[in-house]
């Protein structure tokens, strides 16, 4: 497992684990489509509810947001028209793993309704996750120092400061992860596939 920094709540900073497995279980595909500020949470939640999928046996897939820049969209940059289209990468990604049975986790900021909405009528089983963690404690938690940068010019668009950040309207899920630990916020999305994905 990569290790990220991790600030005195528990949460880390935008690493995640890719994952793949050869399951025993047999259950529907589906996209867990987090979607936060920077420094939401949405990386650390998204790593637990992979060990207990792992753990139950699913096909899982992790989709890392930096891989992800790396082999499918290096060069672009973080201006709306870039972003759309890695988003839209990640998108087709998971679309082609849901569809054959896999849960397929991505934790991009997305921060543009519209198009995560597009990838909505898109992907099978489109499970849209608002880590609603409120911008003073995502500031707050970031170790990587990126709000600071932001502030001094360094980062140019940043989601949050200079570039909106569109609150879905009606997710499947919205985790309020202020004074809450990783594992309970997982545990919110287990109950959903739970109560939500076929399993035979």
């Amino acid at each position: 497992m990569i290790t990220a920094p991790v600030s005195q709540t528990g949460y880390t900073l935008g690493t995640i684990q890719a994952v793949t497995i050869q399951p025993s279980s047999n259950h529907a595909g589906c996209c867990l489509w987090f979607t936060g500020l920077s420094g939401a949470g949405k990386s650390t939640i998204a790593n637990v509810v992979v060990e207990q999928l792992v753990e139950r046996r699913w096909k899982v897939e992790l989709l890392d947001g930096d891989e992800i820049r790396e082999h499918l969209s290096k060069g672009l940059t973080f201006s709306k028209q870039d972003r759309d289209i890695n988003v839209r990468r990640i998108g087709w990604v998971a679309k082609v793993l849901a569809r054959n049975g896999v849960v397929s986790i991505t934790a991009a900021i997305s921060p543009y309704r519209a198009l995560r909405d597009e990838l909505r009528g898109e992907i099978d089983n489109f499970v849209e996750i608002h880590v609603a963690t409120p911008f003073e404690v995502c500031e707050d938690r970031d170790v990587k120092g990126l709000y600071a940068k932001a502030r001094a010019g360094e980062i140019p668009n940043f989601t949050g400061l200079d570039d909106p950040y569109e609150a879905p309207l009606n997710p499947e899920l919205r985790i309020e992860t202020d004074g809450r630990t990783p594992e309970e916020s997982a545990a919110e999305v287990l109950a959903w596939l739970d109560a939500n994905i076929a399993v035979s």
